[in-house]
């Protein structure tokens, strides 16, 4: 995760952000602040870098652009902290030209504001995925599923988690292959029934239904590495369903999805149309224990969902 400094007055709030391993303004008195105003503030950073260990920069203006030219020219020449007051600011900035700044110093005497931005910042890492096999694979009728159209462009291997519990998740493919009636639509996962749970950003997990435009969702590949990813819209259609369900030992994950050849869940190999799709099959699943308030894990808890 990029590194997060916390810039603040508050006593409690300092003892928080030690607990959470977080950093501290005042513990960082080796970074180097600058203004960047105008252009020629810019080069004049860019050229004199090489002095400093570590910049701190606050953005009087536009920051966005200056902020890529930064990144671009002093990528391993020195390290790169940027000034910012909210979470959303923070993710921006540490992930601006895909690289991102090597850190921020969050200014902030709030708390959920530190721990949004830990939620936003720790959106990617690795998430374990374990080899599970079908079950059983059986037609129900016509139902509501969901197609999330996101901002990002997907390959093989790479989906959505869904299932009817958060206790087990199958890893739908994106619309990634072709086929000869459609066209891939690698932005796309076809994500299964309108009540289905799906994994989000800071561990959490949503209905299929509440997902819209706007929203951020995680896409995770075959080995389990995860990132955001925005959504531009979500259709709910009539379509035909097939319900999946996959055993790993004694733990069990079921999906509801749409019967179509587009329709694809990801496997150790490749992936797998869950049209052809049969008992015995191996396909990439996730497992957890206990449940969730809200969307949110809660590991003590006992729930059972059938």
């Amino acid at each position: 995760m990029k590194e997060i400094i916390v810039d603040t007055d508050d006593e409690e709030l300092k003892k928080e952000a030690r607990f959470l391993g977080l950093g501290l303004r005042e513990e960082h008195g080796d970074l180097v602040e600058a203004t960047i105003t105008t252009k020629e503030d810019e080069q004049h950073l860019i050229e004199t870098a090489d002095a400093a260990p570590a910049l701190l920069i606050t953005f009087a203006d536009q920051e966005i652009i200056p902020l890529e030219n930064l990144i671009a020219q002093l990528r391993g020449r020195t390290k790169l902290y940027v000034q910012v007051r909210t979470a959303e600011k923070a993710r921006e900035v540490l992930e601006t030209l895909e690289l991102g700044a090597d850190g921020v110093v969050l200014t902030t005497n709030d708390m959920a504001t530190v721990t949004r931005t830990i939620e936003l910042v720790s959106a990617g890492g690795t998430l374990a995925l374990e080899e599970a096999r079908v079950t059983v694979v059986r037609d129900l009728g016509m139902g509501a599923r969901v197609c999330v159209d996101t901002c990002d462009m997907m390959r093989r291997g790479m989906g959505m988690l869904v299932g009817t519990s958060s206790q087990g998740m199958l890893l739908i493919q994106a619309e990634v292959e072709s086929n000869p009636f459609v066209s891939p639509r690698p932005f796309r996962v076809n994500a299964g029934a309108v009540s289905l749970y799906t994994l989000v950003p800071g561990n959490k997990t949503r209905y299929l239904e509440e997902i819209e435009a706007g929203d951020d969702v995680l896409i995770i590949d075959e080995a389990g590495a995860a990132r955001t990813a925005f959504v531009a819209r979500s259709k709910i259609e009539l379509r035909p369903l097939v319900l999946v369900e996959a055993r790993s030992g004694d733990k069990t994950a079921k999906a509801v999805l749409q019967k179509a050849e587009t329709v694809k869940l990801v496997t150790p190999t490749g992936s797998v149309a869950v049209t052809g799709l049969n008992e015995g099959d191996t396909i990439m699943a996730r497992f957890e224990e206990g449940g969730r308030h809200f969307g949110t894990h809660v590991a003590e808890e006992t729930v059972i969902e059938k």
